[in-house]
């Protein structure tokens, strides 16, 4: 069966797509993609929407070629889509995927070919926004063009560290191809073959983790604004239970990262006053058990030059620790305050507290205080990775009794100048 004016593959050429993909490893951060609806919503409401028209395709039929010139980007609604490159019968297959994926975006900023063959694989609905009225977006809403410059600068980022990260695990294959020679040997292969199954699981789990972002905040830029305010309790508790479970999956990533080196810190200024503040804020939208989250901050906090982003995953896990522990009308503070040369930052609980004997074994990878019956079963990783980060920023971190000896004060420490 010929193509119908080439925009549908044959049968066959379908078949073997449909084939293909359970067999076809597809590690997808959907990040800049919600990043690009999160640009949408700076858009008045009603533009947005008019903005948008909708089109449909069936299974086989064809949305773009590649080399073919476009104008418009559009975003998934529902059904499956592949992408490829090359003939059509013995094609490329670079990924599928699903609601939520936006693709073809940088026909908006450019005028270029397209990079790739885009098919769909079911029955597909797309939302398709053209360069015309993206622009007039753009005028309406002149914030968004700095968006959008971050979004492509974050594109191009990960495109390197993914090639920067190929090119470490060739030279690591090559140097592992003579046999291992002794018991020291063998025992760092199972440690390896560990960390790269933990890798695996974290982006299975990682995948739906991500659909599920881009599917609330696609929720967010198309429900009628009063079934969000209706339902904006709900969601926020959503939103914020996603972030929870994404910071334990990439702290479970990032404790591997750092301690085999391959981690890179980016140190910039910023106000460690304003970070705790907005973890506390967000932190009480996930926990309503009367606990008092409060914090005591220095008058005289100066800027902090840090790993803005890690060090906001240390206090998250910290007071997320806290919370675990701490029983129903408890208190938790939240303190900073410079001594000497370095700034030194408290989580403190009214909880069961720590036995001495665990203090230290408690910051190691999957390891949970013996002494202590928590209410809720976990990893171990969240502490595993304050102490990594804190360290290599040139901090201590450790734990102690609370007040009166009640509960626990978590306490990490950061240069002043690093």
């Amino acid at each position: 069966m010929a193509p119908t004016a080439n925009r549908t593959i044959t049968p066959s050429q379908l078949e073997h797509l449909l084939a293909a993909e359970p067999y076809l490893i597809d590690d997808h951060d959907l990040s800049d993609n919600s990043a690009f609806l999160r640009l949408m919503e700076a858009a008045e409401r009603q533009q947005f929407t008019q903005s948008f028209t909708e089109r449909n395709l069936a299974p086989g039929e064809i949305v773009f070629r590649e080399g073919e010139w476009g104008d418009t980007m559009y975003i998934v609604w529902s059904g499956r889509i592949a992408i490829l490159k090359g003939d059509l019968d013995t094609p490329t297959i670079l990924a599928m995927r699903g609601a939520g994926e936006i693709i073809g975006e940088m026909a908006l900023l450019e005028n270029q070919p397209r990079s790739a063959t885009i098919v769909a694989l079911e029955n597909l609905r797309l939302m398709g926004l053209n360069r015309q009225k993206f622009h007039q977006l753009l005028k309406d809403t002149p914030s968004v063009s700095l968006s959008i410059l971050e979004i492509l600068s974050a594109r191009l980022r990960k495109s390197d560290e993914a090639r920067s990260s190929g090119q470490l695990s060739e030279k690591q294959l090559i140097s592992q191809v003579s046999a291992l020679q002794n018991e020291k040997q063998r025992l760092e292969a199972l440690q390896r073959l560990r960390d790269e199954t933990s890798e695996l699981i974290i982006h299975d789990l990682r995948n739906p983790l991500n659909t599920i972002t881009i599917a609330l905040k696609m929720l967010s830029v198309m429900l009628p604004e009063e079934a969000l305010i209706a339902n904006r309790d709900i969601l926020d508790v959503a939103k914020a239970n996603l972030e929870r479970m994404q910071r334990l999956v990439d702290s479970l990533l990032e404790v591997s990262r750092i301690e085999s080196g391959q981690a890179q810190f980016v140190l910039s200024e910023f106000s460690l006053k304003e970070l705790i503040e907005e973890v506390l804020e967000r932190v009480s939208i996930v926990e309503r058990k009367g606990i008092r989250l409060s914090a005591a901050i220095s008058a005289d906090l100066p800027p902090l030059t840090a790993d803005r982003e890690r060090i906001e995953r240390v206090l998250v896990n910290l007071l997320d620790n806290a919370l675990k522990y701490t029983p129903d009308n408890g208190s938790i503070t939240l303190a900073a305050q410079v001594q000497d040369d370095e700034i030194q930052v408290s989580v403190t609980d009214t909880g069961p507290g720590i036995p001495p004997e665990d203090r230290q074994r408690i910051f190691e990878r999957f390891a949970q205080g013996m002494g202590e019956k928590p209410r809720r079963r976990g990893f171990g990783l969240g502490l595993a990775y304050c102490r990594l980060a804190v360290e290599r920023h040139g901090g201590r971190i450790w734990v102690e009794p609370g007040d009166n000896n009640l509960g626990s004060r978590f306490v990490f420490t950061l240069p002043l100048n690093p």
